[in-house]
């Protein structure tokens, strides 16, 4: 359910605007994009578990919050990320 330390820190390279970067917008959606996806994943087995879907609700407000904090500053670069980590169609 949690993104392994490896894994994250491979998130952060890939979204990095340059290096040492770890609280960007980008990254920040980044990360919660992983995370909604490791318990999308986990509900489909454990259908009952309310008190992670509350967490996963959270996830998702929050990600819609700096997206769109981040169309509002600099529309190219939310593109691009919606692009890459394919949230919208």
């Amino acid at each position: 359910m949690t993104v392994t330390a490896e894994k994250k820190t491979e998130i952060i390279t890939d979204n990095a605007r340059q290096s040492g970067d770890t609280g960007s917008p980008e990254v920040q959606v980044a990360i919660l994009t992983e995370r909604i996806r490791n318990l999308t994943e986990h509900f489909k087995a454990h259908h009952k578990d309310n008190h992670s879907r509350r967490g996963l609700l959270a996830m998702v407000n929050k990600r819609r919050s700096l997206l769109a904090y981040l169309k509002k500053k600099d529309v190219k670069r939310y593109n691009d990320l919606i692009q890459k980590l394919g949230l919208r169609k």
